[in-house]
């Protein structure tokens, strides 16, 4: 109980001065935004050491060949990109189609219309590379209804202010625990809409071990379950920010009958892209960590990807 109300309490400090912060960096210039940002992700690698040396094991597990050097500098990259991607966020009220044009590249947005051509509506995945919230209302800013589901943190003003921020977008925002989560999903497929999901992280839900750097990895099955069950096309798109551009690419849609299949090749994506762009995955959460009693499947098994060949997902 006392744990809940600390973070219910941080909820409100961090809502707060996100609110707070938003209310400056939407008046300031993109660039000087993340100036600051990138100020404050330097802050960070600095004091806070507990999440600096926790970035450094993982990503010492994904790349053990690197140099102690290389890692340590692509870590406090991260903490950059971190810094950075939080002030984006609070700036983001500023972007509409017009500033979107002016800030981020997109790259097959075609795929899109292709996925949902079949009017079963698709899953789109991503994972935390980049800013991933400017790619959700990259998705909208495009014209495509987007519902993103989302683990519900403890601190309720935090997840309001995100909400908010979504909804301004058109978003819609589901809670992964609501008791009606399951039926607003299938609605939102039979609509025709777009289903957004990050499934880069080992959480409290039924998962799977899938190869990722070549280590077993609970991952959620559940998304790939629906979309087996509902029928519906599945594609992943990522962003990039380079030379003070968003980049953004959108994959090719696939379907499979298999839940674990469309599992492992999701996670094949994303570790290909976290080697394309390493320091702007988010090395804090720690990806190999055991959860027996949500792991609904041990089997450890590479999924057949040659067909695939160079092709992007």
């Amino acid at each position: 109980m006392g744990n809940l109300k600390r973070r219910a309490r941080r909820g409100r400090v961090l809502g707060l001065a996100l609110k707070s912060v938003s209310i400056v960096a939407r008046r300031l210039p993109l660039r000087a935004a993340r100036s600051i940002g990138g100020f404050l992700g330097e802050l960070g690698w600095l004091v806070l050491r507990r999440h600096r040396n926790r970035a450094l094991a993982n990503i010492a597990i994904a790349f053990p060949g690197w140099s102690g050097v290389e890692r340590r500098a692509t870590i406090r990259r991260m903490f950059h990109g971190v810094g950075q991607s939080l002030l984006e966020l609070c700036w983001l009220p500023n972007l509409d189609r017009e500033m979107l044009a002016r800030t981020t590249e997109v790259h097959d947005a075609h795929y899109i219309d292709e996925a949902l051509a079949g009017g079963r509506g698709t899953l789109i995945f991503t994972a935390h590379l980049g800013n991933w919230e400017w790619l959700a209302a990259t998705v909208s800013l495009l014209g495509h209804p987007l519902t993103v589901l989302q683990r519900e943190r403890d601190e309720p003003d935090l997840n309001r202010f995100i909400m908010e921020m979504r909804a301004q977008f058109g978003m819609r925002t589901i809670g992964r625990k609501s008791e009606s989560s399951a039926l607003e999903m299938f609605r939102a497929l039979r609509r025709g809409e777009l289903l957004a999901f990050l499934i880069d992280q080992t959480i409290r839900t039924e998962s799977v071990k899938v190869p990722f750097f070549g280590k077993p990895a609970l991952t959620p099955i559940g998304p790939a379950r629906l979309a087996v069950r509902a029928g519906a096309p599945v594609m992943i798109c990522f962003i990039e920010r380079r030379n003070g551009k968003q980049i953004v690419r959108f994959h090719k849609p696939f379907t499979s009958s298999d839940a674990y299949e469309i599992t492992a090749r999701l996670t094949a994506a994303i570790e290909e892209q976290v080697r394309r762009a390493p320091d702007q995955w988010v090395w804090f959460h720690n990806r190999w960590k055991e959860r027996p009693r949500w792991d609904v499947s041990a089997r450890f098994t590479s999924p057949d990807l040659s067909a695939l060949g160079n092709e992007r997902l």
